[in-house]
């Protein structure tokens, strides 16, 4: 049990380095990852909380963390739709939205949602020694993996869904994989099921990123023409997105 608190707080400690690596990036409005990459590190820091859900510290830091994601979702939107625009012979609808880029990297490192975030999770290792010592931590392997059957098993149950939700099962394919790199020393998945989740991540991503964008373009005038475009390359990402889900679903959750 110690081995495991061991390797939770070296976790929590270096997701806060990168965090505030991420932050300093963001300041310098000179990397144009940095948004991507904060992102990623609260989604993992999400991962690695949500089977400690009941322990001292955790919803308070679980809180911070979403209000983080809520704070950069619709930038982080912005951003990926300005790079598609530059790519795709749209330079001055991409450079307006850049423009509002070059302006949000400051404020968002600088916002009060970041700086809650990063003082909460600088005491949370100390949250994390005190449950051990007060013997709140008996038993937290058992309880890791019992959190991560149930979001496997969730998965599994709308996979098998006919009516399954593309956006759900988005949500719930980036929760499995994200708690499988939480938690490797508890990976029960076969050896094939993160390549597999990476992969239908990224197929429901590019399907998501069209349908996004052709909802936007009803509001903002500018993308109308790359409506065709996107109709037509969401059709392909749901036929592939289909076809990756159903080989996710034969080879890595046979029930």
């Amino acid at each position: 049990m110690s081995a495991l608190v061991d390797r939770l707080v070296a976790h929590v400690l270096s997701l806060e380095v990168r965090l505030l690596a991420c932050q300093a990036r963001l300041t310098a409005r000179t990397d144009p990852e940095a948004l991507h990459d904060l992102r990623t590190t609260v989604r993992r820091l999400r991962s690695l909380l949500r089977p400690l859900r009941g322990l001292p510290g955790v919803e308070q830091l679980e809180d911070a963390a979403s209000a983080v994601g809520q704070l950069t979702t619709p930038w982080r939107d912005r951003e990926v739709l300005a790079d598609y625009l530059l790519n795709h012979q749209q330079p001055e609808a991409a450079q307006r939205r850049m423009a509002q880029m070059a302006e949000a990297y400051p404020a968002l490192a600088a916002s009060a949602e970041v700086a809650s975030l990063l003082m909460i999770l600088d005491a949370f290792p100390r949250f994390l020694r005190a449950s051990q010592r007060q013997g709140l931590l008996k038993g937290l392997d058992r309880r890791i993996e019992k959190r991560l059957g149930k979001q496997w098993h969730n998965l599994d149950a709308a996979l098998r869904d006919p009516a399954h939700d593309r956006h759900r099962l988005r949500l719930l394919i980036k929760r499995v994989r994200y708690g499988i790199e939480a938690y490797p020393e508890l990976d029960r998945l076969p050896q094939a099921a993160l390549a597999r989740l990476k992969s239908a991540q990224g197929a429901l991503g590019d399907w998501h990123d069209c349908w996004q964008w052709l909802a936007k373009a009803e509001l903002e005038a500018d993308l109308q023409p790359c409506v065709a475009t996107w109709q037509a390359t969401m059709i392909k990402a749901e036929i592939k997105a289909d076809r990756v889900l159903e080989k996710l679903s034969s080879t890595c959750f046979k029930s």
